[in-house]
């Protein structure tokens, strides 16, 4: 089996690519199509999702992952919110009633998603859960 590189041995530059600026790209790209379509939108949060998941895999275990899925989705909701209202269209998919909180919903999602894979990862590798200091 293939396995990724490490997140953490990664170089900054490209830790910076792949937490902050791809989950930049993917949610302003997620901003403007919720303007332009419900079904595209849909579409790009469940790539977002599926690359949450994945990126968990370059971790250690779960709780390292969920770090990073944490930040990104941040970032990404941020991105949305801040593309949709640059495109300045209506948003052709539900935004909640206070889109604001999209951004802490993303996050939380991204954190629970990238722990996943995470997990699973550590699982796969057969090595035991990591042991938590206080």
């Amino acid at each position: 089996m293939l396995a990724p590189t490490p997140f953490r041995d990664r170089s900054p530059t490209a830790q910076l690519i792949v937490a902050g600026v791809v989950p930049m790209l993917i949610g302003g790209l997620a901003g403007v199509l919720v303007g332009v379509s419900a079904a595209a939108y849909w579409a790009i949060a469940a790539l977002a999702a599926v690359g949450a998941f994945l990126s968990g895999f370059e971790h250690a275990d779960g709780w390292e992952a969920a770090d990073r899925g944490l930040i990104s989705g941040l970032i990404y909701g941020t991105s949305l919110l801040l593309a949709h209202e640059l495109a300045g269209t209506h948003a052709k998919a539900s935004l909640g009633s206070m889109p604001a909180l999209l951004a802490v919903v993303t996050a939380v999602a991204g954190s629970l998603l990238c722990a996943a894979g995470g997990h699973l990862a550590r699982l796969q590798r057969g090595q035991p859960a990591a042991a938590r200091e206080p």
